[in-house]
């Protein structure tokens, strides 16, 4: 199901075409990517790319039993409703859907989802690596790994590598 843009602090669209869809949502059940793309794409004939992103839990070696996810409820979706308004300011998208969850998540299932859509895939793709890119630095979410001896793990750290990810896009 499509949000009114408006309705979540995005404009109409600027570029004077149809206002695209963007779905932007925290949550804890899980998400299902077919649903979530065929949502974006119902009815519509002009849509020539769309591009799905599933991130999803790893088991660690072995060594993970679930990773545990805290967010600030409203802040959260707010930041990651920025970075969506963002995407579709820089690329010519017709719609955008970024799901993240929170609470306990074990090895294997879904924690993010980023789905974009446009007529040309170029656009598709860069939108969602700048989504994820973003989702990885500035959401506001903190991770705690629980262990399958029991133990509590560490709450788990930013990536040097995902800074400099997100970094290259703010490069001239």
């Amino acid at each position: 199901m499509g949000v009114d843009r408006r309705a979540h602090g995005f404009p109409s669209d600027a570029r004077g075409g149809k206002p695209g869809t963007c779905n932007v949502r925290v949550q804890s059940e899980p998400f299902d990517v077919a649903v979530e793309s065929a949502h974006l794409t119902a009815g519509r004939t002009d849509i020539g790319a769309i591009v799905t992103f599933t991130g999803l839990c790893r088991d660690e070696g072995g060594t993970l039993a679930t990773l545990e996810l805290e967010h600030y409820p409203g802040m959260a979706e707010e930041e990651i409703s920025r970075v969506a308004q963002e995407a579709l300011d820089r690329w010519p998208l017709m719609g955008l859907t970024a799901i993240h969850r929170y609470g306990k998540i074990a090895p294997g299932e879904p924690i993010v989802l980023v789905v974009t859509i446009s007529a040309h895939r170029a656009a598709a793709f860069a939108a969602a690596e700048f989504l994820m890119d973003f989702l990885k630095t500035r959401a506001p979410f903190w991770k705690k790994e629980r262990r399958v001896d029991g133990s509590s793990g560490d709450w788990v750290a930013a990536r040097d590598d995902d800074d400099a990810a997100a970094e290259r896009w703010s490069e001239g």
